[in-house]
């Protein structure tokens, strides 16, 4: 190369940086992201479905990204504190789990909620649909899910069922089954599902409505029995078990779900890249295989179709919100 060519190519290679100063980005590619570890950040407590289903997914999408994902519980609020930290992210290496409380529970029943699922957050990819269970603590005398109705009627107001909090999937699961039902049972959230499962355990509580992959150790240790469940059919795990619509509730169903979401600050190129390989990840064996140990389903679609979801879900649970009076944490 002659040295006015090496001129040229200097000018442009200059102009080219300039360029993409000007624009606030970096000129390195999609393929040098991400040039540190990922964090994950699960809203909720330790001891839940959504920290098995985060940790499902971070363990084979860092071999799949190039970079491992710490998954990092911050709970509190509903979920709301730290979508709101999130919301605002531009380290480009930080992440959250989405899930059916803070994304489509949330914005009906919080009348200033600190961030927006819609505008602060780009989906990249739903990750799992959990059956949601109805569970009692088994010192109950009932069997199934009829006799604990029947059980309630006759005890307005004097059992309590759990949650991990108000505006939370097992909240919403066991309003539904009340409003279904007609009968009157007291709520009592707690700070995330592994509280609330030791009070279940040791009777201070009568029931509760959790995701599968938090309560199959302890149905099959009988440490707890499992009334019903919410999905259409029986769960080959469980076969014994009638769903809730076959115990004289057609249509029922509630299940809760899971999804990746990036801060909407993410440059479009690393979304792109986290796309692809998070559905990689999600719809290999090893993700799927963890997850249906516990009765859980991998789904693993594109970020459009994440969002179409989204916004089906919002519109199926806002007159269930409205119905049945859910309240935040004062």
């Amino acid at each position: 190369m002659d040295p006015g060519d090496h001129r040229r190519l200097r000018r442009v290679l200059l102009k080219a940086a300039g360029a993409a100063a000007a624009a606030g980005v970096m000129p390195a590619s999609a393929d040098t992201w991400p040039t540190r570890p990922l964090r994950l950040v699960v809203p909720f407590a330790p001891g839940g479905s959504s920290e098995i289903v985060a940790r499902a997914l971070a363990g084979e999408l860092a071999k799949t990204i190039g970079q491992n994902v710490f998954v990092e519980n911050k709970p509190g609020a509903a979920g709301n504190i730290a979508m709101q930290e999130v919301a605002g992210n531009t380290d480009q290496h930080t992440l959250i789990l989405g899930h059916i409380g803070t994304l489509a529970v949330n914005p009906f029943i919080f009348p200033r909620l600190p961030y927006d699922p819609i505008r602060d957050f780009r989906p990249i990819t739903l990750i799992s649909k959990v059956p949601s269970l109805y569970v009692i603590n088994p010192d109950l005398p009932v069997r199934d899910l009829n006799e604990f109705i029947a059980y309630a009627k006759a005890r307005p107001g004097q059992l309590n069922y759990g949650s991990a909090g108000n505006g939370s999937a097992g909240h919403l699961a066991f309003e539904y089954l009340k409003i279904s039902s007609g009968t009157f049972v007291v709520h009592v959230p707690y700070r995330g599902t592994g509280p609330m499962l030791i009070d279940l355990m040791a009777g201070r509580l009568e029931a509760a409505s959790v995701g599968a992959p938090a309560l199959m150790q302890f149905i099959r240790s009988g440490k707890l029995r499992c009334i019903g469940t919410g999905t259409t059919t029986r769960l080959p795990q469980l076969p014994d078990v009638p769903t809730v619509a076959e115990q004289g509730y057609p249509g029922f169903e509630m299940t809760q779900w899971y999804g990746l979401l990036a801060p909407a600050k993410m440059a479009r190129e690393n979304l792109d890249k986290l796309e692809v390989e998070a559905i990689k990840a999600t719809r290999g064996r090893v993700v799927g295989d963890k997850l249906g140990q516990d009765t859980a389903l991998a789904v693993g679609n594109t970020g459009l179709e994440f969002a179409r979801f989204i916004e089906q879900e919002q519109a199926r649970w806002k007159p269930v919100i409205a119905r049945a009076k859910i309240q935040p944490d004062t």
